[in-house]
């Protein structure tokens, strides 16, 4: 097993990026961006406790490492564990073998999506995501090495944008699994041998490389390359990374929704709510709609968060000012966004959401009342004709905030752009204005309507004047927006002074 955390680093787990950002990690950053650049230079991950925080709960494990047949869920998810052992990693195996001979892989590819969808996903550590950013900005060959199965890993190497995955073959005959491994297991030195077949054949410079990994299993791997580093290490492979002078990373765990997680965040509705009514009643003398939305989203943001216990760290807190009106981007993983964007933007801002979230029993009626335009996203033909009338709300002096990679993404990379917002800015001759979020994933997961305390930073980037784009050609621009989320994320400026 990997190396157990203090319970000081557990709870430390549920504040999304801590004041003082871990050094080890600026360090290695540092160390990529200053050395070798290029294809010939790769950066090896293995998976379970390097790029995700094992499954390690007990429950689970006994399920699945019991002696009577485990279901095919199980002995994924309870095979991505921290540290394994010669003997569990056998187990594992073996398990593998009896619980998915017979099934077809598609239907197991399948299953490994639906897992990294409910489960994987919320367990992916953000240090390693930086990490692979970092030597996908360098060039450097992206390679996941695993001693899992293609069903485990590919969906998370996927949402990563790691190309090229190295892992355990299971045999098949007419895409049916037979219940056999398929030559290797890429285990021990088998891992290192795949990883020196895939350099040699794609001219990767393994002197130079770098690789990543948590446990004493792995140390073929990590000797055969120039940079090894050891991640959140068990307690072997720590002797052996302080004997070799290797570097050391501590990446935390993304912990589950405590007890007290639950209760704030239903005191959080419970102020949204409240705070809502508040605000209403606050600005109802004026008789203006506008100015009691405008009072509805201030008095609840700032209850909901502060119930919560989350605070927002903001950068360019000038650009959310001026110019008015503007079409804000922000990029999208949590629920919360809907919370923390209004919260930023402070007033004098709508938004355009999908048409499911009229069916939020909360979130539904207060977006309808501070004028939110919904959208079908099924209906192409109905989505064109909801935004025209955005286009009017912005002249009238309006501004909207929109997400537009139109879902949630599953890791701190933005998913690509939609193009509709760019064009309704220029349309109405507006500019474009950047909100990018980071941690709100990590104080909400994707999928999850409950959020735990802690910073999220929101940084605002300065206006884009999109009037001269082409509305037919817009492709290179756009790509142009979402990368400078990319390049913000991973060079976070400096908060405004509070």
């Amino acid at each position: 097993m990997g190396a157990r955390n203090t319970t000081a680093q557990q709870e430390g787990a549920t504040i999304a990026h801590s004041e003082t950002a871990p050094t080890d990690l600026e360090a290695a950053i540092a160390a990529i961006r200053s050395g070798p650049q290029g294809p010939e230079i790769a950066a090896v991950f293995d998976f379970g406790g390097t790029v995700v925080d094992g499954f390690a709960r007990p429950s689970l494990l006994r399920r699945v490492f019991r002696p009577n047949a485990p279901t095919a869920a199980t002995t994924l998810l309870g095979g991505i564990r921290n540290g394994l052992t010669d003997g569990e990693y056998g187990r594992f195996v073996h398990l593998s073998m009896h619980a998915l001979a017979g099934r077809p892989e598609a239907e197991l590819d399948a299953l490994g999506q639906r897992l990294f969808e409910r489960s994987i996903y919320g367990r992916l550590y953000p240090e390693a995501w930086q990490l692979i950013r970092a030597h996908e900005a360098a060039g450097h060959t992206l390679v996941l090495a695993t001693s899992l199965t293609r069903f485990q890993v590919a969906p998370a190497a996927a949402a990563l944008g790691i190309e090229h995955v190295l892992y355990t073959p299971m045999a098949t005959s007419e895409g049916i699994l037979t219940g056999y491994v398929e030559g290797k297991t890429l285990w021990r030195n088998g891992k290192s041998d795949a990883v020196g077949s895939f350099a040699a054949a794609r001219g990767v410079d393994l002197g130079r490389s770098y690789a990543y990994s948590d446990t004493l299993a792995d140390l073929p791997l990590l000797s055969l390359v120039g940079h090894p580093v050891a991640v959140n290490p068990d307690k072997r492979l720590s002797v052996v990374a302080a004997e070799q002078d290797w570097p050391k990373l501590t990446f935390r765990p993304r912990q589950t929704p405590s007890p007290a997680d639950y209760g704030r965040t239903i005191a959080g509705f419970a102020a949204l709510l409240g705070g809502a009514f508040l605000g209403v009643i606050a600005k109802s003398y004026t008789r203006q709609r506008r100015k009691m939305a405008d009072g509805l989203m201030a008095y609840a943001t700032r209850g909901t968060l502060g119930a919560i216990g989350v605070r927002i760290r903001v950068s360019g807190a000038e650009h959310a000012r001026t110019p008015r009106p503007a079409v804000f981007l922000f990029n999208h993983q949590s629920q919360f966004d809907v919370i923390i964007v209004p919260k930023v933007l402070a007033g004098g801002v709508t938004g355009i959401g999908k048409k499911e979230l009229t069916r939020n029993p909360i979130f539904g009626p207060l977006m309808r009342f501070v004028g939110v335009t919904f959208i079908d996203r099924s209906n192409t033909a109905q989505a064109k004709a909801a935004l025209a009338p955005v286009v009017e709300t912005l002249r009238a002096g309006l501004s909207i905030a929109v997400a537009p990679e139109g879902h949630r993404s599953y890791t701190p990379s933005p998913l690509p752009f939609k193009k509709g917002a760019f064009h309704i800015a220029l349309q109405a001759g507006v500019p474009v204005i950047p909100v990018v979020i980071r941690n709100a994933g990590e104080i909400s997961w994707r999928n999850s309507m409950v959020a735990r305390k802690g910073t999220v930073d929101v940084a605002i980037l300065a206006p884009i004047d999109v009037s001269g784009w082409d509305p037919d050609d817009m492709q290179d621009e756009v790509e142009s927006v979402r990368q400078l989320y990319l390049d913000t994320l991973l060079n976070w400026p400096k908060p405004d002074a509070d």
